[in-house]
């Protein structure tokens, strides 16, 4: 079987389901990884600060070479990138599973960050390419819903892996990407024109690199070690330097990493800025509440990862008629009550304690996801639908980057303020997941931590309401941006004659 041709009526469900095998590759992951996190502390000896930057060295380096994968997409083709991604991540996998300590683990989880940044530059570009306009939303809000899929069935398939060996968390990832790199070899066609302005931007990406690891590194240990700490204090102040910097730096170079000129329409820049802010009021969520039912609830990985299927169910729900519904009536109000409605789900959050019978929890993360799915796909089908075919690939890359940023420093800052005041003999058993010998009173600070911890996380996406409702519509920007066909050969004259300008 070959697939089909890039012009028949049916291509674009093929490019779908693609992009959906790939969306399905990196949910499951996720959920999956994070179940096991309290059995990889006790078989690698980890301590806790190893244990989180498991996690965050997958999402600083598919974060931080999300635009590079975007750009070498862009000049270099978007089949070719999203059959090297699979590839990446199952080579990466199969190493992450005979790592010997938790520095071994963490150099694979680069790795297979690397082969996430292709995917997760690529899907939504290839997705834009092979949907009409009308359709988008719908098609983003089946990728959206795939995903969803993954993470109700990561955290339960997670379970049961750590039941195996933790090795199979990773292991199982490898056959799913061989598939996956043979289906988009299979049915893939190249429909973007490769950008002609060619170019990498090293100091941006190097000074990015830098600025955001200080960053997440300072702030992650602070509440650990704690903020006087010199190895705080230095990461930190090398962030606060260097993420201005590179902002400075992109705005003069040529071939930026980050194109500061998509951000000129006010519809990208107000969907992008509250996807960051989406990424940083709800990424944390699932890490917060695995320690929940691990440690404070005492449950096996198998009933924790049933006990966070909701919220996965409610993405699943919402998705794809939040996707319909934006193609036919706009994406600024549906966002902007998805981001409420996750506010709620969060603040509700706060009366949970470690004695709470599950209803309450289940319900809670069932309103965050539903709320999750009616911001999702709408916001990123609003977002891709307003680029250029030849810098979609950027532009997914940009929309990522800032989301997974927003995402890493909702992990960092809500670690410390679990961590906060509570004994590091209680910390411990709690993210080991051996909290059932505990008493009440020594699980109170942590309960209370967790409580500060989401109160900010609502607050973010109240932010994040307002944010969503600063855009404008998107007949509005398609009718802005439609110039007369005069006009338009004109701009299009200027732009190449500016191109070819040393």
């Amino acid at each position: 079987m070959r697939g089909v041709s890039a012009d028949h009526a049916n291509y674009k469900w093929w490019a779908l389901s693609c992009t959906s095998l790939g969306m399905l590759l990196v949910a499951t992951n996720s959920g999956t990884l994070i179940i096991a996190l309290p059995d990889l502390e006790r078989a690698l000896g980890t301590s806790l600060l190893t244990l989180v930057w498991v996690i965050l060295a997958y999402m600083i380096s598919s974060t931080v070479l999300v635009l590079t994968a975007g750009r070498l997409s862009d000049l270099f083709g978007r089949k070719t990138a999203f059959v090297a991604a699979f590839l990446i991540f199952g080579t990466a996998s199969l190493g992450a599973g005979f790592a010997a300590n938790g520095t071994q683990l963490i150099v694979w989880r680069v790795l297979q960050g690397i082969g996430g940044a292709f995917i997760f530059a690529n899907g939504p570009a290839l997705v834009t390419d092979a949907f009409p306009r009308e359709q988008l939303g719908m098609a983003m809000g089946t990728n959206t819903m795939v995903a969803a899929v993954g993470l109700v069935i990561g955290p339960v398939l997670g379970g049961a892996l750590v039941g195996i060996s933790w090795h199979w968390v990773f292991w199982f990832n490898v056959p799913l990407a061989l598939l996956g790199a043979f289906w988009a070899a299979t049915v893939l066609r190249e429909l973007a024109v490769p950008d002609t302005h060619r170019g990498f931007d090293i100091p941006g990406t190097l000074t990015f690199v830098v600025g955001l690891t200080g960053l997440v590194y300072g702030i992650s240990r602070g509440g650990i070690s704690g903020w006087d700490d010199v190895k705080v204090i230095v990461p930190l102040i090398a962030g606060a330097v260097l993420l201005p910097l590179f902002v400075l730096i992109e705005a003069r170079s040529k071939a930026p990493m980050l194109d500061l000129s998509i951000f000129k329409n006010r519809l990208f820049a107000a969907a992008t800025a509250a996807a960051f802010i989406s990424g940083l009021s709800r990424f944390a969520l699932m890490f917060i509440f695995v320690f929940y039912y691990q440690g404070a609830q005492g449950d096996d990985p198998i009933l924790a990862g049933l006990k966070l299927a909701p919220m996965a169910i409610g993405m699943l729900i919402a998705s794809p008629i939040a996707g319909i519904y934006a193609d036919r009536h706009g994406s600024k109000f549906l966002a902007a009550m998805g981001m409420l409605m996750t506010a709620l789900g969060l603040a509700l959050m706060t009366t949970l304690q470690a004695g709470t019978g599950y209803w309450a929890g289940g319900l809670y993360l069932f309103l965050v996801g539903i709320g999750s799915g009616m911001f999702n796909s709408p916001n990123t089908a609003a977002m891709m639908g307003t680029v250029p075919t030849e810098r979609r690939g950027i532009a997914a890359g940009a929309r990522t980057m800032l989301q997974n940023t927003g995402a890493i420093l909702s992990i960092a800052f809500v670690l410390a303020i679990i961590t906060a005041a509570v004994p590091t003999n209680v910390l411990f058993k709690i993210f080991s997941g051996l909290a059932s010998g505990l008493t009440s009173a020594q699980l109170d600070p942590f309960i209370t931590n967790m409580h500060t911890a989401l109160w900010i996380l609502a607050g973010i996406s109240v932010v994040g309401a307002g944010v969503s409702m600063l855009r404008p519509s998107e007949k509005a920007t398609a009718a802005e941006r439609r110039p007369e066909p005069r006009a338009a050969v004109i701009e299009e004259a200027i732009a190449e004659e500016v191109e070819a300008t040393p």
